[in-house]
Order: C-alpha cells, then structure tokens, then sequence
C-alpha cells in the first residue's frame, strides 16, 4: 500500500485504498501531476482543460 491520499470518483470519499471501501469503484490519486517548466506538453492540456469547461 501506498501513502499517497486517493479520492473515489462515484462518491468522493478519500481513502489509502486502490479500491473504494464505500461504493467499490477503483480510485484516483488526489495529489495533481508534478510541475515541470520543460513540459512540452502543458500547452495543450491547459488548452484541453480550458476547452471541456
């Protein structure tokens, strides 16, 4: 098991678990991807982000 904090997508409860103990649905992790000023591709995907809202 990892210490990193996870978060269920279904119901939004937050667990250490790969699968949540509430609904059963497999989590995601709740920390967001590391920053890089050589990210080549974080252009578009703050592009995406902005297009889907």
């Amino acid at each position: 098991m990892s210490g990193r904090l996870r978060r269920c997508p279904g119901d939004r409860t937050y667990t250490l678990k790969p699968v949540c103990p509430v609904c059963g649905k497999p989590t995601v992790t709740a920390h967001p991807a590391r920053f890089s000023p050589q990210d080549r591709y974080g252009k578009y995907r703050l592009e995406m982000r902005t297009w889907t809202r």
